[in-house]
Formats: structure tokens, C-alpha cells, sequence
């Protein structure tokens, strides 16, 4: 089922490893077919370089798996509670990316300090509260707290990220790493401007409507 997204998947999972985003097995991405509206995801405890098309899970939006020999990632339900919020939203990623997680752990959002913040997501990263994993609650955060924005911090855990596919997610993923270690180098230096809000929706205008080809 769904062999497309399977590959996929294997190539957008090595690009966590390739960005320093995750350690060993942490941190998963999935995709939602919009056909279907099934769910693939990455299977549980397994290193990104032993990945295979035909290791990943699909489930459906009720967490029932349809095929997959091995157990699904344990942030499963919270990928599903967000799918089922989300119609717009047809990738996930999860990280425990370093930088983006420093401001997690001491529950600070990131304000927009850069233009590539702007550009990319258009308002602050927000910071969301605490949940313990293995249900729907990390995932009733990200909703609740996610706003505008297609990255979200969680509360001494790491980092959500949504997209219209795996691969906007992915690359929301990259993006708030970068800036989040933009910022933190900024801090050790002073107190950085926060750009005006104005700015900040043109900035993002141009770049989601006039930038690239």
C-alpha cells in the first residue's frame, strides 16, 4: 500500500539525521495521503540508516494499522489527533532538534528576531505546554497552541512541525533549528529587535507568494 509515500518517507526521514535534527531513533515523520486519507508512518526504535520503504506503518486515522510487521512510532496518536484537526495538514515531523529544544526546555517562544523567520512561518514560534507521550495529548498541544505558525516548541520535549505535505514539513523542521540557533547566538551577544509586525506579513507575503519560481 501506498508505495510512493513509503519511499518518500526513507528519503525525508534522512534528511533529520543529515540537518542535526534527531540522535539515534528519535524523532518520526509522517504523511498523510490525501486520496485515502491513510496515514504512513516511521516504525518505533529504528535508526534511520536500517530504514526501509517496507519498515514503514500505515494506519488509518483511528490508529488501526493496515499493514506494517513492526509497531508504529510511539507519537503516533498525537500525528493522527493532529491529521484529524488539520485537513489542510498532510505532514508531520517530530525532533528533539537541539537548539529549537533549549527554548522548550525554559518554555520560550521564539519572537521574530530574523527575517528567514518571517519569511517562513510569519509570526513567532510558539511554545506549547507540557504533555507526556504515547497518546493524543502531545498532539492536542500542537493544535491548541500551534496557531498560525507550521512550527511549534513543546515544554521540556522538542519540536512539532506541520505541512501540506511530508516535505513542507520536513523543511519547517530545518528552518526553525536555523533560526533557533540564529537566536540563541544572539542572545549571547544582546537583546536582538523584534522585527515589526507589519514587516513581518510582508516579509511573508513576498516570500510565500513572489519568491522561487
Amino acid at each position: 500500500m501506498l508505495e510512493n509515500i513509503k519511499a518518500e518517507l526513507v528519503k525525508l526521514h534522512l534528511e533529520l539525521p543529515k540537518h542535526n535534527l534527531v540522535v539515534w531513533t528519535g524523532g518520526n515523520v509522517s504523511i498523510r495521503d490525501p486520496q485515502s486519507g491513510l496515514v504512513v508512518i516511521k516504525p518505533s526504535g529504528v535508526r534511520y540508516e536500517d530504514l526501509r520503504a517496507e519498515d514503514m506503518v500505515v494506519v488509518d486515522l483511528n490508529g488501526k494499522i493496515l499493514e506494517g510487521s513492526l509497531k508504529p512510532s510511539s507519537d503516533t496518536a498525537s500525528h493522527l489527533y493532529i491529521y484529524r484537526q488539520r485537513e489542510d495538514v498532510n505532514g508531520v515531523v517530530h525532533t528533539h532538534s537541539r537548539y529549537a529544544t533549549a527554548f522548550a526546555a525554559v518554555n520560550k517562544p521564539i519572537p521574530v528576531y530574523l527575517t528567514a523567520q518571517a519569511d517562513e512561518f510569519g509570526c513567532e514560534i510558539p511554545c506549547a505546554g507540557f504533555a507526556l507521550i504515547g497518546g493524543e495529548e502531545i498532539g492536542k498541544q500542537v493544535i491548541e497552541c500551534i496557531g498560525t505558525s507550521t512550527a511549534v516548541l513543546l515544554k521540556n520535549h522538542g519540536v512539532f512541525t506541520i505541512g501540506s505535505s511530508g516535505q513542507s514539513a520536513v523543511k519547517s523542521a530545518v528552518m526553525v533549528e536555523d533560526i533557533a540557533a540564529t537566536v540563541w547566538m544572539a542572545l549571547q551577544i544582546g537583546t536582538p529587535d523584534v522585527i515589526p509586525a507589519e514587516n513581518v506579513e510582508k516579509l511573508h507575503y513576498r516570500y510565500t507568494h513572489v519568491y522561487g519560481q
